[in-house]
């Protein structure tokens, strides 16, 4: 049986992350009315735990003991008029959970079973004049990401009949069947950019044009014969080639050959990482000479420094995996926080 275990500040704590939520969603939103927004962490445990086991899980590995309450299988206390709830959907990698399943067995002395596991979520409670119009807007576009989140609200007063929200287990159920699909690719410039467009794929029609070349090279449909293969690209072959080729990946305006023209005066600049970037950074390390202390630069996207003798300096700036084409603010996340890995 799955349990909740609800996690917030006491009363006389102010909630800083609630008054900035508060703050975006009037000055993004222009949503005003907001009183208070108070949020509370839900760890949904789904593991054969005792009644003595659940509430000392509730104690010190959740909560800090100073500036905190919890409840568990029951609703934290408070007053408001709304509440949302985010959770992940099934199958996405909760890492606050696995840390919390972790905590919780290391308090208990009891392991958890294979297939027993904690998920998270994170409930804002909201006082105000508000409408569901409005809270669902706080909801998706400040507070959950549709890609990987599901959203629960309740008004306060379905809130307080239902006895706050239900137990939910986002678990993956079973694997589905994958289909693959064949994408045909006619010899219209037009239609291979809609092709393009649909699929996300942010590819230009001259780069289409490349791809639909190539499979319709008749030595190409030979070898593909050969192995069961349709002639034309697979849709899991059409998104491998736009992922190798987008920005992200290859890089290409970075890497392009750029005519530049200013105050009639045209200068070629063969690639911008090479020549202000690299090239920069290598005419600063060759004027330094002995005083250089840079032990490794442009190596596997990190840089080492020497800080003294005895002690060097790493640093790791660029790794995530969220598919900038279908999630624009997590796939620039990289230049925001540095290293993101949802693996």
């Amino acid at each position: 049986m799955a349990h909740r275990i609800e996690v917030g500040l006491l009363p006389e704590y102010r909630d800083a992350l609630g008054e900035k939520l508060r703050k975006r969603a009037e000055e993004q939103l222009g949503i005003e009315g907001i009183e208070q927004i108070r949020i509370v962490d839900v760890y949904t445990v789904d593991a054969g735990l005792t009644p003595e086991q659940l509430q000392l899980a509730a104690g010190y590995p959740l909560r800090d003991e100073v500036i905190q309450h919890s409840s568990t299988d029951e609703p934290l206390p408070g007053e408001f008029d709304w509440a949302i709830e985010v959770g992940f959907r099934p199958g996405v990698t909760d890492n606050v959970g696995r840390t919390a399943a972790e905590a919780i067995a290391l308090a208990t002395g009891r392991p958890f079973a294979p297939g027993e596991a904690v998920y998270t979520s994170r409930q804002v409670r909201l006082t105000g004049r508000l409408d569901r119009r409005q809270v669902e807007r706080i909801a998706w576009e400040l507070v959950a990401n549709r890609l990987i989140q599901q959203v629960r609200i309740l008004d306060g007063a379905e809130f307080q009949r239902q006895g706050g929200f239900s137990v939910v287990v986002p678990k993956l159920e079973g694997l589905g069947r994958p289909a693959v699909e064949s994408i045909e690719l006619p010899d219209d410039d037009d239609l291979l950019a809609a092709i393009s467009r649909s699929r996300v794929l942010a590819l230009s029609v001259r780069e289409m044009r490349a791809i639909r070349s190539y499979y319709t090279r008749p030595d190409v449909a030979k070898l593909r014969g050969q192995f069961g293969l349709p002639a034309m690209p697979t849709d899991v072959e059409l998104e491998a080639i736009a992922q190798t080729w987008s920005e992200h990946c290859k890089h290409k305006i970075f890497n392009a050959r750029i005519r530049y023209t200013e105050q009639g005066k045209t200068e070629e600049i063969d690639s911008l990482f090479k020549t202000y970037i690299r090239g920069a950074t290598e005419r600063v390390r060759r004027d330094k000479g002995e005083r250089d202390l840079c032990l490794s630069v442009f190596e596997d996207n990190a840089g080492v420094i020497r800080f003294d003798e005895d002690w060097s300096l790493v640093f790791k700036v660029e790794t995530h995996n969220s598919p900038s084409a279908l999630d624009p603010y997590g796939g620039a996340l990289t230049g925001i926080v540095g290293v993101n890995r949802d693996p």
